[in-house]
């Protein structure tokens, strides 16, 4: 922490899961270069008892509250509550919802918890999860086709973590690595069906990551894996592939997880769109 940082605790309330609000959270306080949230998330919050737990913690250290529940018993007791102590008390999701409410010209759901139901969409979240672990790291390979998307890369440019996001989407993706010396099979390079997109980074950054992940496997030999000309040779070599196969390209060097796989998402909803209006 810079000596300059100011620390100021921030209060995330919800009666769901809080995944939302966290997400909101995260966006607005990256805004701010000099500042640093001490985050505090109740989530569940569905009951008066519930909420007594939260208000004690934010008048014991008080700061911005960012909430997102139904009941108006709970949320105006939590909006008085914040006026008592004189913060900052703001319902993330209400201006989204009155705006849309007077589009649409229909009444308002009261049940907390539904933009989590366990319906069709939960349940082919799930499956989608299932897939994509068992088709992590070039494995079942023999199904690939059966895949919405499929990432192929050398070592460490981030294949599973992005798989795993956008299974949590409900895409059913898989990846399959790129060692040297071993052929890509004719499993993946027959594929018609999914998405295939290539990813790549700078060799002095694969470089960095594998040392990091050699060490905290408390490997300190030299090896190819991190020598930078069989590196570099490994990436060229990928590239090659990926220009022969016409397959898309992410150098993800520079990007978050989640940065790749909303670039990913949009590759994969322009060829949906693509493909319909070619039927």
């Amino acid at each position: 922490m810079s000596e300059t940082e100011k620390l100021f605790h921030l209060y995330l309330i919800s009666d769901s899961t809080g995944e939302t609000i966290n997400a909101v959270a995260k966006a607005v306080c990256a805004r701010f270069e000099d500042a640093r949230a001490i985050e505090h998330s109740y989530g569940l919050i569905r009951s008066s008892k519930q909420l007594d737990r939260a208000l004690k913690a934010i008048e014991s250290a008080p700061g911005p509250v960012l909430y997102s529940i139904v009941q108006p018993e709970l949320s105006t007791r939590l909006e008085e509550a914040c006026l008592n102590y004189d913060i900052p008390c703001i319902s993330v999701l209400d201006p989204f919802v009155t705006i849309l409410g007077s589009y649409l010209g229909v009444g308002l759901r009261g049940q907390p918890g539904r933009q989590n139901p366990m319906n069709k969409e939960y349940f082919e979240r799930i499956a989608a999860l299932n897939y994509t672990v068992s088709h992590d790291d070039g494995q079942n390979q023999h199904d690939l086709e059966e895949a919405d998307i499929v990432l192929v890369g050398v070592s460490r440019t981030s294949k599973t973590p992005t798989c795993m996001y956008l299974a949590n989407r409900g895409i059913r993706a898989a990846n399959v690595p790129l060692v040297p010396g071993v052929s890509p099979t004719d499993d993946l390079l027959s594929l018609t069906k999914p998405l295939v997109i290539g990813l790549t980074a700078s060799p002095d950054r694969l470089v960095q990551i594998r040392k990091n992940r050699l060490l905290s496997l408390k490997e300190t030999g030299e090896t190819d894996y991190i020598d930078p000309s069989v590196v570099k040779e490994e990436t060229t070599e990928a590239r090659r592939l990926f220009a022969r196969k016409n397959w898309h390209v992410i150098d993800v060097t520079r990007r978050s997880i989640e940065e790749t796989s909303a670039e990913i998402l949009n590759i994969y909803q322009s060829r949906n769109e693509q493909e319909k209006g070619a039927q």
